[in-house]
């Protein structure tokens, strides 16, 4: 059985039990989300940022401070537990990663849980559109950019991107494929010279890894899910939680469901 192959479920019981991995490509037709828990006190804070900046921030589901589960996570699920792997911020310095966060968490921590690029990789790969960090078995590359997202209260930050290159005359499609998928950061937000974002290295990704570039392609970035953690960073809340970058929850919502006609 391959990981696309994996369900939902049975992807959150193995990183339960301690599988560490990346999560692109896993559990084909369902999709993952990126996790940051902040303290109640922040979470209208969170919220408004994530309605001020939807293309990074696309809100799938928010939990009820102190609580651990939700319609997006099965009948057993737990968001302390079923992450392969999660960062631990304390005043906005990333302090730990551990693949367990139950004693980290604190019980009023509140859950959002934001749209995954990962979301919309089956359907790229359906078109003939190469997604080159599942073809090497890397972590997707990703990168602080120079636009600034639109502040909310006690929090700011810059846009985090993805990327993905491709040759040329697979870009269209690439657009048209993931415009269909608002709830998963939708089309790109730049194609081309990633000076553009005040990007000066794709070879040294802020987050993941970098990927082979071959001649003739084109680099193509998304908002990226990243930009919350990015933002607690920046603003610097007592205590966050979130995913570690391209370690994602596997939902057990349908990609088809967040296909805009």
């Amino acid at each position: 059985m391959s990981f696309a192959d994996v369900s939902p479920a049975d992807a959150r019981r193995r990183f339960r039990e301690g599988l560490v991995t990346p999560t692109a490509g896993w559990s084909a037709g369902y999709a993952q989300a990126n996790l940051i828990a902040v303290s109640r006190d922040y979470a209208f804070d969170v919220l408004l940022f994530a309605q001020r900046n939807p293309k990074p921030c696309p809100i799938l589901d928010v939990l009820e401070p102190g609580q651990f589960t939700g319609p997006l996570l099965g009948e057993d699920g737990d968001i302390r537990t079923d992450v392969p792997t999660y960062q631990v911020y304390v005043d906005g310095e990333p302090v730990q990663q551990v693949a367990d966060a139950t004693d980290a968490w604190a019980d009023d921590l509140v859950a959002f849980l934001v749209g995954c690029s990962f979301s919309f990789e089956a359907a790229l790969l359906e078109a003939g559109v190469p997604v080159r960090h599942i073809e090497e078995g890397r972590n997707v590359p990703m990168y602080r950019t120079d636009r600034g997202c639109r502040p909310a209260g006690r929090m700011h930050g810059p846009l985090v991107v993805s990327m993905r290159p491709m040759p040329a005359e697979c870009v269209a499609d690439a657009v048209r494929i993931t415009s269909r998928y608002p709830s998963v950061h939708g089309a790109p937000v730049h194609v081309g010279d990633p000076a553009g974002l005040g990007i000066a290295d794709l070879s040294a990704p802020d987050f993941g890894e970098a990927v082979t570039i071959h001649d003739g392609e084109v680099p193509v970035f998304w908002a990226c899910g990243v930009t919350p953690q990015a933002a607690v960073m920046a603003s610097r809340p007592p205590l966050a939680i979130g995913h570690a970058p391209g370690h994602m929850l596997v939902t057990d919502l349908r990609d088809s469901a967040l296909i805009v006609p």
